[in-house]
């Protein structure tokens, strides 16, 4: 499992995803949203 994830990070569509991430990350209103959903995954499990 974790080698895919490797293998994905490294590829050119997984750079790309990184990327995305970081700059929605580095917007309040995003990282916000972020929390939130985060916060629901966690209360259900």
């Amino acid at each position: 499992m974790i080698e895919k994830i490797k293998r994905f990070a490294r590829s050119p569509q997984g750079r790309r995803t990184i990327e995305q991430v970081r700059r929605a990350s580095a917007d309040p209103r995003r990282r916000a949203q972020a929390k939130g959903f985060l916060s629901k995954l966690r209360r259900r499990g």
